[in-house]
């Protein structure tokens, strides 16, 4: 069973948001609660937490931005 990693809304008006940086390389394996990713939006930067334990598969680039809710990766 794999875990979608979706691009979070974190306000009220988030509509979109860059995926700056990824915290942990495609492959590895991630504890729950480690934070794998920083998100920016137009009023912060956010890092985000693995909400599984299992390997992290990285479907979405970092430096682009995107919609709330695309896929960025999978815990498998």
């Amino acid at each position: 069973m794999s875990t979608q990693i979706l691009l979070p809304k974190l306000g009220f008006s988030m509509n979109e948001g860059t995926l700056s940086e990824w915290l942990v390389a495609d492959g590895s394996t991630v504890e729950e609660g480690q934070i794998i990713y920083a998100l920016e939006s137009d009023k912060s930067v956010q890092e985000v937490e693995a909400p599984i334990s299992g390997t992290l598969k990285i479907i979405a680039a970092a430096g682009e931005t995107y919609e709330v809710g695309t896929l960025l990766a999978e815990i498998v």
